[in-house]
């Protein structure tokens, strides 16, 4: 079954969310970027705020397939308490380099979750590194906003083809990437384990704007419909 996404970057967003009973509360800053990141300090302020009333995953910020750099935001995020820890796949670095790093923290019980970006033709085949490395999920977004949504800006063909390949390495999947409401019925057939929202769940779809109550119910609504029917 299907669940929703959707991103905050303040206790009051999060406590309006949680209210809505979505599926996973994920923390970022979408002004700082993509995958902008929120303060270490208030992150922690929300998930004693969310009290284990809701997974949590939260983004380490844009940055660079560095492995130490990345490391060490993955450390530091760890610390917080989050359920899932989300680390964008830049074009820029060396990823097998960064994942193998990364794979101590699978022994740690440290859930991360690799986020590729369909607008700059990701390598799937990086999924066999990250389940080896003990990665627990996997999800596709966009990193110019500008470009459109994730169905603009990829195949159908190559959306199915990244969730068949994640639900094979038993890896988590989620789809994302200025979603809206018209996108839902368009992605559920591909049985994601959950899509991602932030614009979609704005006034006016402005992603760096304030989360309207109206448009999340609609979506996690239309979500369920689907689901259901």
């Amino acid at each position: 079954m299907t669940g929703m996404l959707a991103s905050v970057n303040s206790v009051a967003e999060a406590l309006l969310v949680l209210s809505a009973n979505v599926d996973i509360i994920d923390l970022k800053q979408p002004a700082s970027g993509a995958l902008g990141a929120l303060d270490i300090n208030l992150i922690k302020q929300i998930i004693a705020e969310i009290d284990a009333r809701c997974p949590v995953s939260a983004t380490i910020g844009d940055l660079p397939m560095q492995p130490d750099r990345v490391f060490t935001a993955v450390e530091t995020m760890a610390e917080t308490g989050v359920d899932y820890i989300k680390i964008g796949f830049f074009p820029d670095g060396d990823w097998l380099a960064t994942v193998n790093k990364l794979s101590v923290f699978s022994q740690q019980n440290i859930a991360m979750i690799a986020v590729l970006f369909a607008d700059i033709q990701p390598d799937f085949t990086i999924m066999d590194s990250l389940k080896e490395a003990g990665f627990t999920g996997v999800m596709l977004d966009t990193m110019d906003k500008q470009n459109g949504s994730l169905m603009q800006v990829m195949e159908k063909t190559e959306i199915g083809q990244f969730v068949r390949l994640a639900k094979a390495r038993q890896l988590i999947c989620g789809l994302a990437g200025s979603l809206k409401l018209e996108d839902i019925s368009g992605l559920l057939p591909y049985q994601p384990d959950y899509l991602g929202f932030r614009g979609g769940l704005c006034l006016q779809h402005n992603r760096t704007g304030q989360l309207n109550k109206a448009s999340i119910m609609l979506i996690k609504q239309a979500i369920q419909d689907a689901v259901s029917a």
